[in-house]
């Protein structure tokens, strides 16, 4: 029987991050041919992640420029990636999550009648501009998709309540726990910045949605509570993006206790939340990631579409409002309790093996084979068969 022949693209930092596990399952599986596409949406941060996992894409479109809009990535992928899946010839091409890369991705392997498998798939948060411009493409890619990897029940649900015919889901867990435990497993201390002794909040704020008026709460906030706890440090990863670094610094720069940094290598990042004390973040992948080292997540939104954490109990929406997340951060500070509460919950999200149920249900649609048993978030997280 022929392998399957399988396109992955990816264009962020995250994606590679997500993709990176079911790239290096599919390249071990001799049942299957894999071909990473890099749209280079995210083109430095993206490399990083890229020479950490050893993949070196088969084709780059190239589509990052300066100062590019939503549009112009859209534009770019959809003209780009057409060539590229008439010379691969893929059986399925698998796209990853909410971005605009993954969205204009599904639309041309549509457009070339290829089937989509959507990692990722489900995710919610029914407000669609929270977050900008995530929650449109993910429920746009799914409406593409034919196939739907699901990382949580809820995320089933989700689809479900869609209308997606069930026979297409499959509930995996999050990729993104597979590609932690992986690089985790490799880490040493020393990988984190050096922030001193005492507690650490470690913090990423770059949303759409929390640019003006709510990152500069955020930041009056952290300023506070540093103050009033001489023990206590930040460290804050800052976007390039100049409309962050701009009240980051005038409120932040300066402080002996709060270290503004260039946004870390994926691998300096687990060292980060290995090392800290709690984050605060506005962050997708760090809600989910974060929990894995039993580290309290208060999340920086209104509304989040990772609902189980909340649920578990090692997430805490709190919004941005000044006094609303000095409040939440001073509570885990100062109530051991309170702490422990949330950093011994059980993480929701993944125990390591989804990449291989990916593989093996991709096997099932397109070869007749059997399903694999899918995830359950009672089942605590191992290292993941790729990384062995």
């Amino acid at each position: 029987m022929c392998p399957l022949r399988v396109a992955v693209v990816f264009g962020t930092r995250p994606d590679a991050v997500k993709m990176a596990p079911v790239i290096l399952e599919l390249a071990r599986d001799a049942r299957f041919e894999c071909v990473p596409v890099a749209t280079g949406q995210h083109r430095e941060m993206m490399d990083e992640v890229l020479a950490l996992f050893g993949i070196t894409p088969e084709h780059d479109l190239g589509v990052m420029t300066e100062g590019q809009s939503l549009t112009d990535v859209t534009t770019r992928v959809l003209e780009r990636l057409g060539p590229v899946l008439d010379d691969a010839r893929p059986d399925v091409v698998l796209v990853h999550g909410d971005t605009t890369t993954s969205t204009a991705a599904a639309l041309a392997s549509y457009y070339k009648k290829i089937p989509v498998g959507h990692v990722e798939a489900g995710l919610r948060t029914d407000t669609v501009y929270e977050p900008f411009p995530e929650e449109m493409n993910r429920r746009l890619t799914g409406v593409i998709a034919t196939h739907h990897f699901a990382p949580t029940p809820t995320a089933r649900q989700n689809l479900l309540r869609e209308g997606k015919d069930p026979r297409t889901i499959v509930v995996t867990g999050n990729t993104v726990i597979d590609a932690f435990l992986w690089v985790h497993a490799r880490a040493a201390p020393y990988d984190a910045p050096d922030v001193g002794a005492g507690r650490l909040v470690f913090v990423e704020a770059h949303r759409r949605e929390n640019l003006g008026a709510p990152l500069e709460a955020i930041c009056r906030a952290l300023r506070t509570v540093v103050d009033e706890h001489p023990d206590v440090s930040v460290l804050w990863p800052v976007h390039p993006n100049p409309v962050i670094v701009e009240p980051v610094r005038r409120i932040l720069a300066g402080h002996k206790r709060i270290r503004l940094v260039e946004p870390l290598s994926y691998r300096a990042l687990v060292g980060a939340i290995g090392r800290c004390t709690l984050v605060a973040t506005d962050s997708g992948g760090l809600q989910e990631e974060a929990p894995c080292l039993g580290k309290p997540v208060i999340v920086l939104r209104r509304v989040t579409e990772r609902p189980e954490g909340v649920a578990a109990g090692t997430l805490r929406v709190i919004g941005t409002e000044e006094t609303a997340v000095a409040s939440a951060l001073n509570e885990l500070l100062d109530d051991a309790g309170a702490y422990q509460k949330m950093a011994r919950a059980a993480n929701p999200y993944g125990d390591g093996h989804a990449a291989r149920r990916i593989a093996d249900a991709l096997w099932a649609f397109h070869r007749n084979g059997a399903l694999p048993d899918e995830f359950d978030p009672s089942a605590p997280p191992t290292l993941p068969s790729a990384a062995r």
